[in-house]
């Protein structure tokens, strides 16, 4: 399952894709429109700003901006960014490798060939599904942030 902060920065991120792509979007118009807190929501846009996903500029005509393409921004890079490494097993991450504790050999343990599969799959989908492609596929012509809400909550 995924966390909550990774919810709210997959609708967070969402949001900006739709919104005019030379209008700054504020802090508090993404929390009012995606539901969420907005000192949570501060936190995350930092995190998502300190890794290159998104801009913030200051002023009258300041708030927050994608710095990447939205089709240049998978659900599997956000997760990782936020949640951490995306593996069912700590001997499966591809970023924070680590032996089970419990394991007498990789090549012998059925656990690992079974969940190893899941971890392709899940990698693949993931990193090969982008903002746009939810905002896209949430439905005909252009989404509503309801729908691209229950398209990130589902």
């Amino acid at each position: 399952m995924i966390s909550q902060k990774a919810k709210y920065a997959l609708r967070a991120l969402a949001a900006l894709a739709q919104a005019d792509p030379d209008e700054p979007m504020l802090i508090s118009e993404i929390a009012v429109q995606q539901s969420i807190p907005k000192k949570f929501l501060e936190q995350i846009l930092l995190d998502l700003k300190r890794s290159g996903i998104v801009v913030s500029r200051r002023g009258k005509q300041g708030g927050y901006l994608l710095l990447k393409p939205a089709d240049a921004i998978s659900f599997g890079e956000v997760l990782r960014l936020v949640d951490g490494p995306i593996a069912p097993l700590p001997c499966l991450s591809q970023t924070a490798y680590r032996k089970c504790d419990d394991c007498d050999g990789e090549h012998l343990c059925e656990i690992r060939h079974v969940f190893a599969r899941v971890a392709d799959a899940t990698r693949d989908v993931l990193f090969n599904t982008t903002i746009a492609d939810a905002i896209e596929g949430a439905g005909e012509g252009t989404q509503k942030p309801a729908q691209v809400r229950e398209l990130l909550t589902a």
